[in-house]
């Protein structure tokens, strides 16, 4: 099974983008293995802080170097991504010349209420990514418009064709994760 390092933009008590990424680990049972970090017990990047690495970026660091593949859930903050989840990208992409993200087997995904689906979001997310070195997916994007009820309370899909569309997402990742594996074995 492939270890995914989930990082969810949102330090919310309720968020919807965890509930979002819980339902998607629902579906991956059996393939992907969930690993959550915390973005909260990061301390705000500051440069003058890299000679004396904090002991929770370089725990992100180190499960980022353990995991097959990362899936990162945002949602959307005044067209952009949350301050939280652009904290933890900085501490993953320092020192100088030890960028965590450099081939790591990334996705992007995120939820609003909005009809849009936080797609402003994720379109500064992916370019932050592909600049940093990630191998991204590209296809399919997922911006899902969350309406009340469309995850219950067991984290399953309640629409079979937001189901059956996420299904094939995770289905994609999964496979991406196996290839970009491959790449780094040969």
């Amino acid at each position: 099974m492939k270890k995914i390092l989930v990082l969810v933009g949102s330090n919310r008590k309720e968020s919807i983008n965890h509930k979002f990424a819980q339902a998607l680990e629902k579906l991956a049972e059996g393939r992907l293995a969930f690993d959550y970090f915390d973005l909260s017990t990061l301390p705000m990047y500051n440069d003058d802080d890299v000679g004396a690495y904090p002991a929770a970026a370089q725990q992100l660091k180190d499960r980022i170097a353990a995991a097959d593949g990362v899936l990162l859930v945002t949602p959307e903050h005044n067209r952009s991504i949350p301050a939280i989840l652009k904290n933890a990208i900085d501490w993953g992409s320092r020192p100088w010349g030890q960028n965590s993200w450099t081939g790591k087997a990334t996705a992007v995904v995120g939820s609003s209420p909005g009809a849009m689906g936080a797609i402003a979001a994720q379109i500064h997310l992916r370019s932050i990514m592909v600049s940093l070195g990630a191998t991204l997916l590209t296809s399919p994007e997922v911006y899902l418009q969350m309406k009340p009820g469309l995850i219950d309370q067991n984290n399953d899909i309640t629409n079979e064709d937001t189901k059956a569309f996420l299904s094939g997402f995770v289905e994609k990742f999964s496979a991406w994760v196996g290839s970009a594996q491959d790449r780094v074995a040969a």
